[in-house]
């Protein structure tokens, strides 16, 4: 069409509607990181910045694989990761009360952050080789549990219950999207109302117990367990509609507010840019979460839908988990926020899952051209 400017391929092959408002959430975020450091871009803005920018260049090359290839690795990386979960319990490094990392000398890797993804690649996979007849089956339901079961076994034991709640989250999403029938999720829903009260009091260790009874009465305990939440909502509840001002938040500048580069990092957000700053980071969310869900009703293939779907999934679990937590409506269980919480292991485990559905956004396109 006369008149019609055509960008390079390169330029036009770039996934601009992702990278831009990931890249203005990130720099938001680095503001906010700055802030909680007193003003600093040390330590938490800057490697936030920086390990942005390096899984930017992993994801766009990720973005370059083909499809055969990815179904072919998906077995091998489970295995990897799965003996990467055990070397963890005989090797691993401690920290917090938990032994989660593995200390390879130039990285401390943590394991558990790849087998988010790596779950929903193997599921995929595996939902893609089943004959689509057999979807009914007890071998569509069993073993996706057992490849499901075992990480979060392994995980369980590091102890870190909520990195184990978003691999099952993104299995049982894959599960569903794949269409196993409705009434396994409803059997499955029943059983564990019945088995909660068994897992609470025999399945978790008593720090995670505590966190639940803290949830359901923060009050209980201002000085002690409660004193995350209760400090958390006063510091979003004082941000009003357009907050305090940057670097203005009592609750992160006074160290009231626990974790306010990490865990917290919305509440020291909202105290300082208020309902207005919120609102721009759900958008921003938003537009991810849409990009994604896009990409999965458009792929060609069964693989394809069910790896882009469990992946955005699996970012959708990061942001939802984590602003219950901060708000009060979900027991605290270590959940970052994405692109926003200081972290190598998050930003990792969520550029991994933009990298993928850049690469199906990729093969969406080879396909419909």
């Amino acid at each position: 069409m006369r008149g019609q400017i055509a960008l390079p391929a390169p330029l036009a092959e770039f996934p601009w509607r992702v990278v831009i408002p990931l890249t203005l959430l990130v720099a938001f975020g680095a503001m906010v990181l700055h802030s909680a450091a007193g003003g600093s871009m040390s330590p938490y803005a800057d490697s936030h910045l920086i390990r942005f920018a390096v899984f930017l260049v992993v994801a766009l090359v990720m973005a370059r694989f083909p499809e055969d290839f990815v179904r072919l690795m998906a077995i091998p990386a489970y295995i990897i990761i799965l003996v990467l979960l055990m070397a963890v319990e005989a090797v691993g490094q401690l920290g917090g009360g938990s032994q989660r990392w593995l200390e390879l000398g130039f990285m401390r890797l943590q394991p558990s952050e790849l087998m988010k993804p790596g779950i929903v690649l193997i599921i995929a996979a595996f939902y893609h080789m089943l004959p689509v007849g057999m979807i009914s089956s007890w071998r569509a339901l069993l073993v996706p549990l057992g490849l499901i079961a075992m990480p979060m076994g392994l995980v369980l034991l590091q102890p870190d219950l909520g990195t184990s709640l978003a691999i099952g989250f993104g299995g049982v999403v894959v599960m569903f999207l794949a269409g196993v029938p409705d009434k396994w999720f409803i059997g499955g829903g029943i059983a564990a109302v019945i088995l909660a009260p068994i897992a609470y009091f025999f399945g978790l260790q008593p720090y995670q117990q505590q966190r639940v009874l803290t949830f359901l009465d923060p009050a209980s305990d201002p000085q002690g367990t409660g004193y995350h939440i209760i400090q958390s909502k006063i510091a979003i509840g004082s941000g009003g509609l357009s907050g305090k001002g940057f670097g203005e938040g009592s609750q992160s500048q006074l160290d009231y507010l626990p974790e306010p580069h990490t865990d917290f990092v919305f509440a020291t957000m909202a105290e300082e840019w208020g309902l207005i700053g919120g609102l721009f980071v759900l958008l921003v969310f938003g537009i991810v979460l849409r990009w994604g869900l896009i990409i999965a009703r458009d792929a060609q293939t069964r693989f394809a839908r069910l790896l882009a779907g469990g992946m955005t999934a699996t970012i959708f679990f990061y942001v939802a988990v984590n602003l219950m937590m901060v708000m009060g409506l979900a027991p605290v269980v270590g959940i970052p926020l994405p692109f926003m919480s200081h972290g190598g292991s998050s930003m990792m485990t969520n550029m991994i899952c933009v990298g993928v559905l850049m690469m199906v956004e990729r093969w969406n396109r080879q396909t419909s051209s």
